[in-house]
């Protein structure tokens, strides 16, 4: 069951937006690098998406960091286009200058909170910490109305010292505060219980969005994200497929259709159109050179496909015996029974219908019988094989062609 939120945000209790990272943490990846007219592709395929906010990328980092925020800002329309900047007056300058042609902009401002960063990165005290996030905060809020806090490492921060942050930066005019697991450490439980700490602990803390971004480390950045839309995350900061650093960012496709298919349970709602995502999908995957994955949950190969007999079966009566989501609705045709040395004899006697051949039980059970001979070689079999199998040939040399059957 959600948690309630507190007075002031019941009008957009049921909206979560999404701040989509690909160009940005996505693209920090080893081997992901993108040109600029590659990550301004991407960038028009996320505002066909429907994503809330694009980080288009760092903009201090280097020159054609800069220029593909800057050409991003100018030429995408719809959602919200930021820029992530170190708590210094010139990252922020830097983020406010290649920023200022985007129709809607925000700058994302950063700095580590954990006792691990203030002491073998920052060498600072958390003092100094409070005072540097609150003048990086003022500064953004100079030339952008629009501003996103996050201390990085918050889910290994102290939790009494995190409240202060965060109040810090509510009261410096923040208006979306981050709570990044920068390197992916935390459980769901433990994450939905530091929002609600936050929650209750944080004044003025109905005033901002608050935002999660979890990485993959342990493999539970999705679960941690949905965690954290329970215990009030407004905000989701995510990457298509999940690419990121070390083992990647939450998932938006993920995050996105969990939320989507379990509606009543998480109680809210995003702006994506949900039938891009596969398209969306293959576009990075392209662009970066980083494959999908074939069991990779909502847009892998193997995420509509079904070999195993039993589950073939269950489909050709109905799909929703074996799929809780329906392919179209990420932007699939339709679901794939795969015929191998799984299948059974329904998806066969329905791959042989399809193909125009009516056998009767003594010609169907050899024909069956020959293709498990031969599903025990080959990967998966072809039209071409089956037609060779029932018509008596001896020449099945056909590829390892998937068979398609529409449920």
């Amino acid at each position: 069951m959600s948690v309630p939120l507190p007075s002031g945000q019941e009008s957009t209790a049921d909206r979560v937006r999404i701040f989509d990272t690909t160009l940005r943490d996505g693209e920090q990846s080893p081997g992901c690098s993108m040109t600029q007219p590659e990550k301004l592709r991407v960038a028009r395929a996320l505002a066909e998406l429907g994503v809330d906010v694009i980080e288009a990328g760092f903009p201090a980092a280097s020159r054609g960091d800069w220029e593909a925020v800057d050409r991003i800002a100018r030429e995408v329309q719809g959602p919200t286009i930021c820029g992530l900047a170190r708590c210094t007056r010139e990252d922020i300058e830097l983020a406010a200058g290649a920023l200022r042609y985007a129709e809607r902009r925000r700058i994302h401002v950063f700095l580590a909170t954990s006792a691990i960063h203030l002491q073998y990165k920052l060498n600072m005290a958390q003092g100094h910490i409070l005072s540097k996030a609150a003048e990086g905060i003022r500064i953004a809020k100079e030339s952008c109305d629009d501003v996103e806090f996050s201390p990085e490492d918050a889910s290994r921060t102290e939790l009494a010292f995190l409240a202060e942050v965060v109040e810090m930066a509510i009261e410096a005019g923040a208006t979306t505060v981050n709570i990044p697991d920068t390197v992916g450490y935390t459980v769901p439980d433990e994450f939905a219980e530091l929002f609600r700490y936050l929650r209750r602990n944080v004044r003025g803390i109905e005033r901002v969005t608050l935002s999660a971004h979890c990485h993959d480390d342990l493999g539970m950045a999705v679960a941690n994200s949905l965690a954290a839309v329970l215990a009030g995350a407004r905000q989701v900061e995510c990457t298509i497929n999940g690419i990121g650093e070390r083992a990647g960012n939450c998932s938006l496709e993920e995050v996105v259709m969990a939320m989507r298919t379990r509606s009543a349970f998480f109680n809210v709602t995003t702006g994506i159109r949900t039938h891009h995502l596969y398209g969306t999908s293959r576009l990075v995957a392209r662009m970066t050179g980083m494959r999908v994955p074939r069991n990779k949950a909502i847009v892998g190969r193997n995420a509509f496909a079904h070999e195993a007999g039993i589950h073939q079966h269950g489909m050709l009566k109905h799909h929703s015996t074996y799929e809780i989501l329906r392919p179209e609705d990420v932007g699939l045709v339709r679901s794939q029974l795969v015929l191998g040395k799984h299948s059974g004899r329904h998806a066969f006697r329905e791959r042989l219908r399809l193909l125009g051949f009516e056998l009767d039980e003594p010609r169907l059970k050899r024909a069956f019988d020959a293709f498990k001979s031969l599903a025990d070689e080959k990967k998966a079999i072809s039209d071409a094989d089956i037609e060779a199998l029932v018509l008596g040939s001896e020449a099945a040399r056909a590829g390892p062609v998937e068979a398609v059957i529409a449920p």
